[in-house]
């Protein structure tokens, strides 16, 4: 079963993400106490995924053990593949939301991890970003299904 793993959320720019064991996200916003929070949000600043096993994979490789939250994603998943989830909508526990883009690595989270192999390890594998369809709470643990 899918479902998520971990949350995080920072309230300003270029700060640590905190992790936290529920969000609240609002339709077309973002996520509540968020740096990228706004009433006229652009779809690809309102959500963030990255899957676990990535990251698991990232640190095993290079010998590291970098905290999933470090990756800076509002959500890190388990079992799931979200690449093939661009342009579909499914469900987070109880919010709906749709898989915009993908979510490539930056120079900025190559600086942050002090980590030079994240541009080219991370450019297929860097999670997704999503629009947020409708307003509802996202816990640590909740189901993720994609709608048939």
């Amino acid at each position: 079963m899918s479902n998520v793993y971990k949350l995080g959320i920072t309230k300003n720019n270029n700060k640590k993400i905190i992790e936290v064991s529920s969000i609240e996200v609002k339709a077309d916003k973002g996520i509540v106490g968020d740096r990228h929070f706004s009433d006229f949000n652009d779809p690809y600043c309102q959500l963030s995924l990255i899957e676990s096993e990535n990251i698991d994979y990232y640190n095993t490789k290079y010998g590291l053990n970098i905290p999933h939250i470090d990756f800076r994603r509002n959500i890190v998943t388990k079992k799931i593949e979200l690449n093939n989830l661009i342009g579909k909508k499914f469900l987070i526990g109880e919010v709906e939301v749709e898989g915009v883009d993908l979510c490539r690595p930056c120079k900025h989270l190559t600086q942050m991890l002090n980590q030079e192999n994240i541009l080219k390890e991370f450019l297929k594998r860097g999670g997704i970003r999503c629009r947020i369809l409708t307003s509802s709470k996202i816990s640590v643990g909740d189901k993720i299904e994609i709608f048939k």
